[in-house]
């Protein structure tokens, strides 16, 4: 058997087991070390293993996912979600169908220190779906709009999708961080056109809340504070060069907890439940990227992505059309794939491809992260969807699913956008010391 037919068997073994909702990092380990193994021999396929597994846990790079996913729990349990929504509230829910706006304005100020989507969708659905409930929001826009703008955690740093991306494609972690910044702020403006097209088309959709007096929202403006100064010394010491990520991510944990200290918001007992989930996600992330390379070690042995790029590379089709087919193949495969399970896998096979095409590596990034939101709220087995389910059980999940669609179209166009101007992503890396 050559090489190359062992590598589509080893990805067709994969994708199948994929299916049957095996869990990621073992299924990518267990495939790359069996699939090394006939590739090459079973000695030199066991000591890459424990290899792989060495260098992942023991990799300093890796560090700053403990630190950023530290801060967003202490944010969470502290209540700074329950604060940027009622900041976001007392400007924007006086309007038709602004208690949506508000959602995804908060929800983009979580995203700011929390690089979990699931996270993000749970804490601004309890926040806010009781809210949109109470002024008789359509089931479907309501719970549309939180499960979509939860995915802006994982574009607006920090993200852990773009950690897993930069250890995965050694690039930096700081610039991946940088680049989503603007991307991030697109997507939510886009998000925020689409509430108040739909409201604008069925009035019915989204009912004005109570007006805010002046006062009122200056007042609220302090729900929002902590939030800007935690992300302004976090993204600015990365973007002016004070830090690297792994000192960013701390100094951003100690300024969560000296804000939930200050403000006597969080207990003792929710501090601990803050250290138990960041052990649960950090340990998630580090065995999903050591399964994800000894899979990639087990592509680069059999040469089959590197023999795909230089097939692709040499199609007579532009580099452009060559993206928007595998755009597509992320949005496809994103309806029957855990998207965290297509990106891992699609990343060792993919990056050479577009990296011989010419395309910027920190670009290519962002799109893989556009590739993941789409894939936590795309039908059936959008994650973000069955959270929202959890919060609102009442809501069928049709009726979830049907909601989430105008906001599928919305990243799509931020897709296009990307595709025609990179520079969105590109322009602050950039200017990064």
């Amino acid at each position: 058997m050559s090489a190359t037919t062992i590598a589509v068997l080893g990805i067709v073994v994969l994708v199948i087991i994929f299916l049957l909702r095996m869990p990621v990092a073992y299924t990518m380990a267990a495939v790359g070390c069996v699939g090394f193994g006939i590739a090459s021999a079973w000695s030199p396929a066991l000591r890459i293993v424990a290899k792989d597994i060495w260098v992942t846990y023991s990799s300093y790079s890796l560090s700053v996912a403990p630190m950023f996913v530290l801060m967003g729990t202490i944010a969470f349990y502290a209540g700074i979600s329950t604060r940027l929504f009622g900041a976001a509230n007392a400007w924007f829910g006086h309007r038709r169908g602004g208690l949506a706006l508000a959602t995804i304005v908060a929800c983009a100020g979580f995203g700011a220190m929390c690089g979990s989507t699931t996270a993000a969708a749970a804490a601004m659905g309890k926040v806010t779906l009781p809210e949109m409930k109470r002024y008789k929001y359509q089931d479907a826009l309501a719970t549309g709009a939180v499960a979509s703008a939860g995915s802006l955690a994982i574009m607006i740093p920090p993200s852990t999708v773009l950690i897993i991306y930069g250890v995965m494609t050694e690039q930096s972690i700081g610039k991946l961080f940088i680049a989503g910044i603007l991307p991030g702020i697109l997507l939510t403006i886009l998000f925020a056109l689409t509430v108040m097209f739909l409201v604008w088309r069925k009035p019915e959709l989204a009912p004005a809340a109570e007006k805010t007096s002046l006062g009122q929202k200056v007042r609220a403006l302090s729900g929002i504070i902590e939030m800007l100064l935690l992300f302004a010394l976090v993204m600015g010491g990365l973007f002016v060069g004070w830090f690297t990520p792994t000192e960013a991510g701390a100094i951003g944990a100690f300024g969560a907890l000296v804000i939930a200290v200050v403000r006597r918001t969080v207990s003792v007992k929710a501090l601990w439940s803050a250290l138990a989930e960041t052990t649960r996600i950090t340990a998630m992330v580090f065995t999903i990227i050591a399964g994800a390379t000894i899979f990639g070690h087990f592509m680069a042995i059999t040469r089959a992505p590197f023999a795909l790029s230089e097939w692709v590379g040499g199609l007579p089709v532009p580099p452009m059309l060559i993206m928007l087919m595998i755009m597509a193949i992320y949005l496809i495969g994103g309806c029957f794939m855990d998207s965290l399970a297509l990106v891992t896998l699609t990343i060792p096979i993919l990056f050479p491809i577009v990296t011989k095409m010419g395309y910027d590596p920190i670009w290519f990034g962002v799109m893989i992260v556009l590739a993941a939101e789409m894939g936590v709220i795309t039908p059936p087995v959008g994650v973000n969807v069955y959270v929202i389910k959890g919060v609102a059980p009442d809501v069928p999940l049709e009726t979830i699913f049907r909601g989430i669609f105008p906001f599928l179209a919305a990243l799509i166009v931020c897709i296009i956008f990307l595709l025609l101007f990179p520079q969105i992503a590109t322009f602050l890396p950039g200017l990064t010391t």
